[in-house]
């Protein structure tokens, strides 16, 4: 039965790319990566870098900070802007930190938050699709091919965490941007 999920999986054409998500394409660098330093994020109203808790920022502008963040590579910021956010089971911040983690290199650590991120949500495609690709990295290809029919299953075939995690899976490594 895996083998035929497996050749399924893989011979499933994939469409373009879903239209309307803030996570279809990757992140505008702003000033928080080009001049913000140890976690800080671009304050537009005081036009300086100010702490991650600073009372004048939400906590969607705290996430698409750490997004930023995590798509340069500046892992152990983003964490420290993620800290931030009021809602730490927010599964956006769970996957975010599960992402951190798995990048950096911590994989274990990585799945435990897209775990937490998918108990929160378990329409998370995003988390799935990370976590997709962790098992890759692994070399655990059934479990990511797992994510992969959920991802389809749940109404993401076309959209970025599918694409993604497909490529993934035809290469044998992370898909980036």
């Amino acid at each position: 039965m895996r083998t035929l999920i497996f050749i399924t999986a893989l011979l499933l054409p994939i469409s373009a790319h879903a239209a309307g998500s803030d996570f279809d394409s990757p992140p505008k660098e702003t000033k928080t990566t080009k001049v913000c330093k140890n976690g800080t994020v671009w304050d537009s109203t005081s036009k300086k870098c100010v702490s991650a808790s600073h009372k004048t920022l939400d906590d969607e502008t705290r996430l698409s900070a750490a997004r930023e963040l995590s798509y340069d590579g500046q892992y152990d910021n983003s964490n420290k802007v993620l800290a931030a956010v009021t809602n730490q089971n927010d599964s956006r911040v769970l996957t975010y930190y599960g992402f951190n983690n798995r990048k950096a290199g911590r994989i274990n650590e990585g799945h435990i938050f897209y775990t937490a991120a998918l108990k929160a949500d378990p329409n998370n495609l995003l988390a799935r699709s990370y976590m997709g690709q962790g098992y890759v990295a692994e070399g655990k290809m059934e479990a990511a091919i797992d994510q992969l029919v959920e991802i389809r299953a749940r109404g993401g075939k076309g959209s970025w965490p599918e694409v993604a995690l497909y490529k993934a899976i035809d290469t044998g490594k992370g898909y980036n941007y």
